[in-house]
């Protein structure tokens, strides 16, 4: 069974790393959850964007929604009631991790998310860059295709020739971006 993981609205925002997560869980090799809130949290952060930052992204999380109707699950307050994290204003992604049963919380906030904390939930934490690294050792045909993909896609949408290394990159995964690059 492939493992379950929360993905965190930092991970969600950023459409490079999105594409590439999503297109890792789009190959079975692990199975994606979020809640209302993460997804509402991603679009409030698009307004830094401009005007049209956060239509874009309700359409975009509209068809997210669509390709994924089994990753969004409810909010779980009795279960945030009893929890504590470093920012209260995260209490409710480990919430809905625990309430799901996820394996893990993808995260760029480490800080925010104490390992120990997480363990004591049986939970771990995994940053997005990390873990497609490991899935790329295990997998490299598949995260080599998504990343092929999801530049081509790159290509098509900012008119840019970008590279695959530079892509990544630029979207936090650098790691990853050394073993496709």
């Amino acid at each position: 069974m492939a493992p379950r993981i929360l993905i965190d609205a930092c991970v969600l925002y950023p459409t490079v790393m999105r594409e590439m997560v999503l297109g890792v869980a789009r190959q079975g090799l692990f199975e994606p959850i979020w809640s209302e809130r993460i997804l509402e949290e991603w679009a409030r952060a698009a307004i830094k964007l401009g005007p049209t930052g956060e239509a874009q992204a309700r359409g975009e999380i509209a068809l997210l929604r669509a390709n994924w109707p089994k990753a969004e699950r409810p909010a779980a307050p009795q279960i945030a009631a009893r929890l504590y994290l470093p920012d209260a204003d995260d209490v409710h992604v480990l919430a809905v991790a625990v309430d799901s049963s996820a394996d893990s919380i993808m995260t760029l906030n480490a800080k925010d998310f104490p390992k120990g904390t997480l363990a004591e939930e049986g939970l771990g934490r995994v940053d997005p860059d990390g873990y497609l690294m490991q899935i790329w050792m295990d997998h490299p045909e598949a995260v080599a295709q998504v990343g092929s993909d999801v530049l081509g896609v790159a290509w098509q949408m900012s008119g840019t020739d970008w590279d695959m290394r530079a892509l990544l990159k630029k979207a936090r995964l650098p790691r990853l971006a050394k073993a496709l690059g």
